[in-house]
């Protein structure tokens, strides 16, 4: 079982439900301990007196506000006395939509339970009037000297709280992003591929099939350096679409993925859309004709080794590695333009062979 980060009551209207409340996620992210490079030697923070170098003692600190010309001390106690309801009650002031909330004022959730078997019918009927309301309790409550706004709501036939941000916590946008598109940018036509592509790529939500491969990868890292072995590195991220073939990208996109293969991947299917294919198409459709294919169907003179890497070097660093990607060369993720261009002209093929 486990054990409860808060206790109080969660009082509405006269009634009141004495609670705990349970933490209702885990993190899996890998942590790591701080070493002094070149040794085993662990590197601890500290509270330290500036003046006198020593160490403090946690039950000797206490809080100072800065006032300019001095510090006001605060001992935790004192926040403790002046705390709404001496921290232990979680209020309700009224009841609102579930949709009235909107999703950037969400922060944490825990799970709420009743503090005694003695409470579950209070529990319940609580519950049970939420959800057929379709409704979530605001309230305000203090934890560990600090204020939140809390909406308690019924989800899977349980309490849950969820901390809340305060209204002048949340960033007005045009105010952060100086680049954000006006709406008159977009055509029409452009807006009906889109859709189409987001229709395209409708899915039912299933949380259980997706997990975090970042930390895989991690753990994959810890084990490669620990056993002397190496881990290739992530493929580079996909080319940003030019404007110019936008059009093109988005109906490439859309056939990709009404293909059987390409579904479940993992992987938009604007990244993967080949970078040549999509400006051939686009070449097409302002010309009438498609682009001349780098290769002619007649037999041709065998190539020199200057024109083989010539016949690259109008590529971009995204087309080379997708060539590369479709001819299998390893390692092309660290590679750099350049000797993305020797691998594919052969040079790297040859250099192992004279090697072995």
């Amino acid at each position: 079982m486990a054990r409860p980060v808060w206790s109080g009551a969660l009082t509405f209207g006269l009634v009141s439900l004495p609670v705990q409340m349970f933490t209702a996620t885990d993190s899996h992210t890998v942590h790591f301990h701080q070493l002094q490079r070149g040794t085993s030697d662990r590197v601890r923070n500290k509270r330290v007196n500036e003046r006198t170098g020593e160490e403090v003692p946690l039950d000797e600190i206490v809080k100072g506000y800065d006032a300019g010309d001095e510090y006001v001390l605060i001992e935790p106690g004192e926040l403790e006395d002046i705390a709404p309801g001496r921290s232990q009650a979680v209020e309700i002031t009224g009841f609102v939509d579930h949709e009235q909330v909107e999703p950037i004022f969400f922060d944490k959730t825990y799970y709420l339970g009743p503090k005694g078997k003695e409470y579950a019918k209070i529990y319940a009927l609580l519950e049970k009037a939420l959800a057929e309301a379709g409704k979530a309790g605001i309230a305000t409550f203090v934890m560990r000297n600090r204020q939140y706004l809390v909406a308690v709501k019924a989800e899977g036939g349980l309490l849950t709280l969820h901390t809340l941000h305060w209204a002048d916590e949340i960033r007005d946008p045009r105010q952060e992003i100086g680049t954000l598109p006006d709406s008159t940018d977009v055509t029409d036509r452009e807006l009906k591929m889109a859709e189409q592509l987001i229709e395209t790529l409708g899915m039912e939500w299933k949380p259980e099939e997706f997990h975090d491969t970042f930390q895989e990868q991690v753990t994959k890292l810890i084990e490669a350096k620990r056993t002397g072995e190496s881990v290739e590195k992530a493929e580079p991220p996909a080319e940003a679409t030019n404007v110019v073939d936008l059009m093109e990208a988005l109906r490439a996109s859309v056939d990709r993925a009404k293909s059987p293969k390409s579904r479940g991947k993992g992987k938009t299917a604007a990244a993967d859309a080949p970078v040549a294919q999509i400006r051939d198409a686009a070449d097409k459709r302002r010309t009438g004709r498609a682009a001349k294919p780098e290769q002619e169907t007649k037999p041709k003179p065998k190539q020199t080794k200057r024109a083989k890497a010539s016949s690259f070097d109008s590529l971009t660093k995204a087309e080379l590695y997708q060539r590369a990607t479709d001819a299998g060369i390893p390692g092309r993720s660290s590679m750099t333009r350049e000797e993305l261009i020797k691998a594919l002209s052969g040079k790297r093929g040859r250099r192992k062979a004279e090697a072995s």
